[in-house]
């Protein structure tokens, strides 16, 4: 098939242009501004109240969105937790890291300390850098957040539901450990001040380095299940426990930004929220909602990848902003790399600075792809265009009853027969493939992927590629 060279020489062109790019009109006085990454847990694109969420409140968030810039079309690359995170703190697809999956207490690596984190990339600008929440990029000391550049650490290793109690692997997963630093402070047998906890945390770290630029990512571990709320939010929301832990992780935000506030620091502080993927839907009442998009986690239908993100920073993005251009959370570090006159790694990262989308410009636009297990090569969206390649996916049965208790359904797994192009302007759904229509578009599609399969390699269709890394390997 013939690749579409004007197509591809602007591809080639944008991507160039990125990689170090100071942002346009930054100031002096904000070229070291805090940055705050608020990052969610299986929380759908329907959820929050400025998303049309019903059922539960969601004012801080709100408030967040209204004073910012919201993307309608923002996606994570990978439907599931380590992959997503590694892609984020990275700007690189976590595939080509090397990183898959959800990684557990058996797991004996995790992200390869040569990559280039957003907190090391920062430390090298005089950042003080902290973590708060779920790491899930390797629990073995060698992969510790104090060995990826950040100073400080308090949370959970993996995701919450990786220990004994859970639904339907019983005894299987070993205690749970609550790390502060590198050592376990605590086994957590009850969870349900575990978002109080990570918000003290989050507010302490703002207070202790007030006086430097900062660099805090608070990654909750709600609401992945085990759902669990404190009193204060317990029984609050019309929707039952899903609710609740919304409506605490909304207070979350706004005792964050009530800190910056009390500080004067709001105004030097970028603020970025958005999730790791779309909602675990087989939990039925104790899962969130993707809005009307199709399927959910584990997918790369867009309930699965595509996800709410909220950018904020008075006097600096816009307010009351909606940016409807696709972008991915592979643009977070490069877009911080720009307005912190930082130098990105030696090694290739995938995103791009996305500066002009938070002012309200358009970009041109840039192929993402999703992937799945074991480099799979799913789908590739441009802008309002997304195409979904034949493998094997997953979905809830039309009619099963969903549970409200914390325990799952089965899912049907199926495989995606035939390559599907949609149109997601007219289509957000999903629902009809309209490649017959559109043969142009369905060829720059597939030339696109190609681009990736020739440099990432495609489980799909057996392909290799040269642009692979390794994660890393705990020495025997």
């Amino acid at each position: 098939m013939k690749i579409n060279h004007f197509l591809l020489s602007g591809i080639l062109m944008g991507a160039l242009a990125c990689q170090s790019k100071p942002a346009e009109e930054i100031s002096e006085k904000t070229t070291t501004p805090n940055i705050v990454i608020i990052f969610a847990d299986d929380m759908g694109y329907g959820d929050l109240g400025s998303y049309g969420a019903t059922g539960w409140e969601t004012p801080n968030l709100d408030q967040l969105a209204a004073d910012g810039t919201k993307f309608t079309q923002f996606y994570v690359p990978h439907a599931v937790c380590s992959a997503s995170r590694a892609a984020l703190l990275t700007g690189a697809y976590a595939n080509r890291l090397e990183i898959f999956g959800a990684l557990d207490h058996s797991a004996k690596h995790g992200l390869n300390p040569e990559e280039t984190t957003i907190a090391e990339m920062l430390k090298t600008k005089g950042y003080s850098t902290g973590i708060v929440g779920k790491w899930h990029l390797g629990h073995q000391p060698e992969f510790l957040p104090s060995k990826q550049g950040f100073d400080s650490y308090f949370g959970l290793p993996y995701s919450n539901d990786m220990w004994p109690h859970h639904p339907e692997t019983k005894n299987y997963y070993p205690p749970l450990p609550l790390y502060e630093g590198d050592s376990v402070i605590q086994i957590l047998d009850d969870q349900s001040q575990l978002t109080t906890w990570y918000t003290e945390k989050a507010v302490s770290f703002i207070e202790e380095n007030q006086e430097k630029p900062f660099f805090l990512y608070l990654a909750h571990s709600m609401p992945h299940v085990p759902l669990f709320v404190s009193e204060k939010f317990k029984g609050k929301s019309e929707q039952g426990m899903y609710g609740d832990v919304m409506m605490e992780i909304d207070w979350s935000v706004g005792q964050v930004r009530a800190k910056l506030k009390e500080l004067g620091l709001e105004e030097n502080t970028l603020i970025i929220f958005t999730s790791d993927n779309g909602p675990w839907l087989s939990y039925g009442g104790h899962a969130g909602t993707t809005g009307g998009l199709r399927a959910g986690k584990g997918t790369s239908l867009d309930g699965g990848i595509r996800v709410p993100a909220i950018f904020t920073w008075p006097g600096q993005i816009p307010a009351g902003k909606v940016q409807d251009q696709a972008a991915m959370t592979i643009d977070v570090f490069p877009t911080i790399a720009s307005l912190t006159e930082s130098n990105l790694p030696d090694l290739k990262i995938d995103g791009r600075n996305i500066w002009p989308l938070l002012q309200g410009e358009k970009m041109d636009d840039k192929p993402y792809y999703a992937y799945y297990n074991q480099n799979e090569l799913q789908a590739v969206i441009y802008g309002k265009w997304k195409v979904v390649y034949p493998h094997r996916y997953r979905i809830i049965p039309e009619g099963t009853e969903l549970r409200n208790d914390g325990f799952p359904v089965n899912y049907l797994y199926l495989d995606f027969e035939k390559t599907e192009l949609y149109d997601l302007e007219k289509d957000p759904a999903e629902s009809t493939d309209v490649k017959d229509q559109f043969p142009e578009i369905m060829a720059q599609m597939d030339s696109l992927a190609n681009i990736a399969r020739g440099d990432m390699g495609d489980k799909l269709t057996q392909s290799e590629g040269p642009g692979l890394r390794k994660h890393g390997k705990i020495q025997d």
